[in-house]
């Protein structure tokens, strides 16, 4: 017997019934998403296969259909490709191998939408958007995010959430960022009676111990003010033998070198190594035990030498493509803008990268992205600059970005 079928119109569903008991077929009533890797599904503005990525900006056009590859000009052309006309002409402007958005350049141009991991949103939905390997906080175009909250592993709700929310591979208090937060500081006991101002033990952990805390010494029960008053002092940290024992002799906080009372000591006698050569500043080593290394030490970073200056050149972050490369550069736990070596540079281009950062930057982010002047001078103005059409403090640019159009 054949099967027969009714047809319930146009928009309707169309069901098809075999033979008594046997399941029925359900025509959808929209199209089920196909493929996206041939010519024509590759120019049609359509994201057939329904994985957020439209023609070109699919990795599977860029496989499979003849239209979205590089292409190569009769005459080679050597020019910098890092605006958006460049990084959408399919050609390798600058001759480095790589063309448009597979050019690390072009990524660091928001408006191109190279990245199309940059929000909370889609950093946050388990979804590899850009297709590129990595889905959300795995993926840097979330980790170096400007606006993107959801990866920082350094707040007390991030660090006590049981979840990877930067994508290191370390959860909560076992990730270095979640240190100092609220969520993994043991609890904290009074440090103000005799027996626990002389315990050896930071109490209270405020950073000092017994008779150096002011709970102690000052704050504390009678009994602990006394003890602490008639404690003999401290001995001094400014002799050759106590400026190398390894020991923080006068109870300061500082060992040996240190100890300013050392380092800074006129006795001749006393030898405290120094990090102010172009050798001791590149060698990765903490040559004075500051615990500061090379470049991010203030004895280089802030030598007259010119042979340190121009060590230290390689290494700060403080030039536009430096400061716009998603890299901490220096080293010092900031990134980019958010490094004052950026923000507040004296260079005036190094500036610009950062003028459109509006967060707290001013008063008036609004009149800032609607004055019809292109202010950090990138080519792009108002609500067509990545900054003011993802900023959160600026609201007149409200609706779908460049990069959701």
């Amino acid at each position: 017997m054949k099967a027969r079928g009714l047809l319930l119109g146009a928009g309707a569903l169309a069901v098809i019934c075999g033979v008594a008991g046997a399941a029925c077929y359900e025509m959808p009533l929209h199209p089920i998403y196909g493929y996206e890797q041939d010519d024509i599904s590759c120019r049609d503005y359509v994201d057939n296969d329904g994985d957020g990525l439209v023609d070109c900006y699919d990795p599977d056009c860029l496989v499979l259909s003849h239209l979205c590859g590089e292409d190569v000009p009769d005459h080679p052309v050597d020019e910098p490709e890092n605006t958006l006309l460049k990084c959408t002409d399919k050609i390798d402007n600058d001759n480095d191998g790589q063309f448009d958005c597979g050019d690390p350049e072009c990524r660091d141009i928001p408006e191109t939408c190279c990245l199309r991991e940059t929000s909370n949103a889609t950093c946050s939905d388990g979804i590899d958007n850009d297709a590129n390997g990595f889905a959300d906080c795995a993926d840097f175009g979330c980790r170096g995010g400007k606006f993107v909250t959801v990866c920082s592993e350094n707040t007390n709700q991030s660090c006590d959430d049981e979840f990877d929310n930067d994508g290191d591979g370390l959860v909560d208090c076992d990730d270095d960022d979640c240190d100092g937060t609220n969520a993994c500081v043991e609890p904290s006991e009074p440090e103000d009676t005799l027996a626990a101002c002389m315990d050896g033990i930071d109490n209270d952990q405020n950073g000092f111990t017994d008779c150096e805390d002011f709970a102690c010494s000052m704050f504390g029960s009678p009994e602990a003010i006394e003890y602490c008053a008639n404690l003999p002092p401290p001995p001094a940290e400014d002799t050759p033998e106590t400026c190398s024992d390894g020991l923080d002799n006068d109870n300061n906080g500082f060992t040996d070198c240190e100890d300013f009372s050392c380092s800074q000591s006129e006795d001749p006698e006393i030898v405290c190594l120094s990090e102010d050569t172009a050798a001791d500043c590149s060698d990765g080593v903490d040559n004075d035990g500051n615990g500061h290394i090379d470049c991010q030490d203030f004895s280089c970073s802030q030598s007259e030498d010119p042979a340190v200056i121009e060590v230290c050149a390689d290494q700060l972050e403080n030039s536009p493509e430096k400061c716009s490369n998603g890299i901490d550069d220096d080293g010092n736990g900031h990134i980019d803008c958010a490094d004052f070596s950026c923000a507040q540079s004296d260079d005036l281009a190094t500036r610009q990268v950062c003028q459109e950062s509006l967060s707290g930057l001013d008063d008036t982010p609004n009149e800032r992205c609607s004055d019809g002047k292109d202010n950090d001078k990138d080519g792009f103005v108002d609500c067509d600059d990545w900054d003011c059409s993802y900023d959160p403090l600026v609201t007149i640019c409200d609706g779908p970005g460049l990069c959701d159009l």
